[in-house]
């Protein structure tokens, strides 16, 4: 989902390991991000590029002319059941494969307005209406959609335009008799009884609209801070040469009170669980239901009635306006893109919009930046300096210790601002020393493909829309763009921030809601970034649509540092798992349930060392349970398989590997998707050289 698909990272890692040794040794000692993708870049081979492709023809985002009629017919079946959710999602597949104008597109709206109407959303139905009128809906069929508009009319209290639409198909019948005239004699009874019950309505205050005003109001932070937007004058901004940029509370802070609240600078959908590649016609029809068919791909609302792309079957928005801000920031160039993309993952996927939006923003001195890099000149950008002073933190109190002090903090402005802009995420530590070598020449191979495509695709996309203090020289190489996509790459493994919303699950008959949080999306968010990570965080994150929101979770003393966990889920399990120590016993299936939710949470992370051992915790749960061969032991070594795969734990990962083949293959068809993926791994792993002085044991970037 973030990484690269596992066809494209295994065969990376393996063409790592057949690379000389003095080409490793080079990349591995590289000291700046330019020779990382300089020198990495150069062993991308055409047959790299073809092999890519053929990954990428699998995940298919073009507009297939036989699907709105299959996708149609499913949501039929689904309308026939009463299931108008599951009928609007398949009538906006439909309406993402369908070519503009057509008849196609039509009966998709128009049949999704009926289930929009059966679902009370009115409004969002008459928007539905308009569209399939607006793309030639036929007129042998429009009375039937034209009583479906008054009905919402009459609904939503617009009497008079309920009143011309019921006059203009009365008038059409008038003009050409058709014996099914009598619904709208219904119709113009039932209008009358609305009128009164309306009427009557007019009258009453409107508490409600003014309650929820002061409501979003209360939203808002009270006093912004003069020195970082979006963040509350509560906090302030300081550096520290072993902790970088960090904040501190400028007074107590009670809990719930706001801190930050901040838009995301760039934001991509979490495609979710995708399909297998397709195989055949048909195989890419996807009947289930994903992230990207309920939430604005733009603005991440949630939506049954999405609008496409005109160009692609993958993108697809909650309004034309949408759909016009993302075509002019970013996915003018994306859309033909979108097959690799899905397959390159989502940080390379952030890494490029990031890039897109650099356009518009005074980069100069960042493209100069990048430009002395390649060309080996010591040469920096000129950084704010801002005022900070050093705290001595005594039991939550703070005493000035030190005086002020002249800092360079890098991402603000030159008067000493931290805004949400491109040149705070430019200055977002990519900790390159941190990720491994293989890592960095995954990451450099991969922009360098994603750039290649770009280039050949001769998109202009890059020098659109730049300041003109920006000269033609800067941005006519691609190579300076790779090295702003690879710092952007790099930089996610830290300070990328899931944006997550919570889903029902239940029926509406359940007696209790079953829900769950669920990952909508990656963002940045650079003052978000600011907040240093704990296990123990004195703040909680919220979000809406693509704001995120921090509130204190306690009380914070002044002085103290402001904290924010990146795993929001991590501190929860921690706490269960010592909760439930306490009275249960070492195997039941909860202590189980949460070493698994664990490993989950520390592989989201790429702390694959963490992940395993709670696997290998929840392992034994498993095994007490359910024995040492049954299949739900089989999975569960399939997972850890995958988990000391991705850290480079190679003989572990092999005993891991044969283990859970052995139990599978007891279970399934040793042509299954699972054991297919361990024969690979396997083969990946024995490709690699052994290295000197013992096992190849990687935690990760």
């Amino acid at each position: 989902m973030d990484l690269p698909v596992d066809e494209w990272r295994s065969y990376l890692l393996q063409k790592w390991s057949l690379l000389p040794k003095s080409a490793q040794v080079t990349i591995s000692t590289a000291e700046t991000l330019s020779e990382i993708f300089l020198h990495s870049s150069l062993f991308l081979r055409s047959e790299d590029e073809k092999f890519l492709k053929r990954l990428s023809q699998g995940y298919s985002v073009g507009k297939d002319p036989k699907a709105p009629c299959f996708y149609r017919e499913e949501g039929n079946k689904k309308f026939q059941e009463k299931n108008y959710s599951g009928a609007a999602v398949l009538y906006s597949k439909g309406v993402s494969h369908s070519r503009p104008n057509t008849e196609d597109i039509s009966l998709c709206y128009a049949n999704r307005s009926a289930a929009l109407f059966h679902l009370g959303q009115y409004e969002t139905c008459l928007n539905d209406i308009i569209r399939a009128l607006m793309h030639g809906y036929p007129e042998r069929l429009q009375p039937k959609l034209m009583l479906r508009k008054a009905e919402c009319l009459v609904t939503l209290g617009r009497l008079k335009e309920a009143s011309q639409t019921v006059s203009d198909l009365e008038s059409n019948f008038t003009v050409k008799p058709t014996p099914t005239a009598s619904p709208f004699q219904i119709l113009q009874k039932n209008l009358c009884i609305l009128k009164m019950k309306i009427q009557e309505k007019e009258n009453l205050p409107e508490i409600f609209p003014t309650a929820l005003a002061k409501d979003s109001e209360d939203m808002d932070l009270r006093e912004e801070n003069e020195h970082i937007s979006s963040a509350s004058s509560s906090v302030r901004l300081c550096t520290d040469p072993l902790k970088g940029r960090y904040l501190i509370a400028t007074k107590d802070i009670i809990p719930g009170e706001l801190l930050v609240k901040e838009d995301a600078f760039v934001s991509v959908l979490n495609p979710g669980e995708m399909p297998p590649p397709h195989q055949g016609l048909e195989s890419r029809w996807d009947t289930r239901v994903t992230l990207g068919d309920l939430y604005c791909h733009r603005c991440l609302k949630h939506t049954l009635a999405m609008v496409p792309c005109h160009g692609c079957s993958y993108a697809k928005y909650c309004s034309q306006e949408c759909i016009q801000q993302a075509w002019e920031l970013y996915h003018s160039v994306e859309c033909s893109l979108g097959e690799l993309l899905l397959t390159l993952g989502v940080f390379c996927h952030v890494a490029l919009r990031l890039t897109l939006l650099a356009r518009f923003e005074d980069v100069d001195k960042v493209l100069r930046r990048i430009c002395d890099e390649i060309n080996n000149k010591d040469m920096r950008l000129s950084e704010s300096k801002t005022l900070v002073k050093t705290f001595n933190y005594n039991q939550g109190k703070s005493e000035e210790i030190g005086k002020t002090v002249e800092t360079q903090i890098p991402g603000c402005n030159l008067k000493g601002k931290y805004e949400n802009n491109y040149n705070a995420v430019f200055n977002l530590l990519p900790h390159t020393e941190n990720h491994s070598p293989e890592h960095k020449f995954l990451c450099a191979l991969s922009i360098s493909a994603l750039c290649r495509q770009l280039e050949a695709a001769s998109l202009p996309a890059l020098t659109t829309g730049l300041k003109a203090a920006v000269t033609p020289e800067l941005h006519a190489d691609w190579n300076i763009w790779a090295v702003a996509m690879l710092r952007h790459l790099l930089q996610l493994q830290c300070n990328a921030q899931a944006i997550t919303a919570i889903q029902h699950t239940g029926s509406k008959e359940s007696i209790i809601t079953d829900s769950r949080q669920v990952r909508l999306a990656t963002g940045i968010f650079p003052v978000v970034s600011l907040l240093n990570h704990s296990c123990s965080p004195n703040t909680s994150v919220s979000f809406t649509g693509t704001i995120a929101t921090i509130r204190a979770a306690q009380q914070i003393r002044k002085g103290q540092e402001i904290l924010h966990c990146y795993e929001q889920a991590i501190p929860l399990l921690l706490r269960c798992r010592e909760d439930a120590e306490s009275f249960l016993s070492a195997e039941h299936a909860v202590v189980g349930e949460i070493e698994d939710n664990l490993a989950r949470a520390y592989a989201a992370l790429g702390d694959w060392q963490k992940s395993a051992s709670h696997l290998q915790r929840s392992l034994q749960v498993v095994e007490a349970r359910h024995g040492p061969s049954s299949v739900e032991m089989g999975h569960e070594l399939f997972k850890l398989a995958q988990v000391l795969f991705n850290g480079f734990a190679v003989p572990e990962a092999l005993d891991a590997i044969q283990k859970a083949e052995d139990v599978l293959l007891i279970h399934s068809d040793p042509q299954s998707d699972e054991i297919q993926e361990l024969q690979k791994m396997r083969s990946c792993l024995l490709d690699l050289p052994p290295i000197p002085g013992g096992s190849q044991k990687d935690s990760g970037p």
